[in-house]
């Protein structure tokens, strides 16, 4: 199998994009009281995407990382969400932001919303670099998003296919060629 790439998004649309979405959490938990915010990171592919978002928010964060597994070595998700990696910390009455790097079916976000909702967080937001609402199999809306993407494979800047992609410093479309 021979892969292809076809670019989606530079990285400095990527760059424009996170401060952006910076300016919006900072202004939205302005003056709600906010001791201090939990930002945890769905691993592996958010580690990036956190990294420069945590750098534009001037609240004070404990960070924190899940990480879960639904595609294995597949493009396409199992349905079946597995915690490889728990937090560690405490996040009984405290805010909370969830950071992935792609909400696709939403099945992965509404399964560790459910058991993060069981420790009595303060609140819960959902925080995503990218939206792609058409392959949506449950209800469920991130509350900040950066980029709405098509129904394609994306891979790079945290993103991966197999392993392979994530170093890429912007994202592209993975496109799958069978050899002859």
């Amino acid at each position: 199998m021979d892969d292809s790439l076809a670019l989606l998004i530079s990285d400095n649309e990527l760059k424009q994009k996170v401060e952006e979405m910076g300016r919006k959490i900072n202004h939205f938990y302005a003056g709600q009281d906010v001791d201090e915010l939990v930002i945890i990171g769905i691993l592996r592919g958010s580690f990036i995407f956190m990294a420069d978002l945590v750098r534009q928010l001037s609240l004070p964060l404990e960070l924190d990382f899940m990480d879960v597994s639904s595609y294995g070595k597949s493009s396409v998700t199992t349905g079946m969400v597995r915690i490889l990696k728990d937090i560690s910390e405490d996040i009984t009455n405290k805010h909370v932001l969830l950071v992935e790097d792609i909400v696709d079916s939403g099945l992965t976000l509404k399964y560790l919303s459910k058991i993060l909702w069981s420790r009595s967080p303060r609140s819960l937001r959902i925080c995503t670099l990218l939206n792609k609402p058409s392959r949506r199999q449950v209800e469920l809306e991130p509350d900040f998003c950066g980029f709405l993407v098509p129904d394609e494979f994306i891979v790079g800047y945290g993103l991966d296919f197999a392993g392979k992609y994530r170093e890429l410093p912007y994202l592209a479309i993975l496109k799958q060629k069978e050899q002859p």
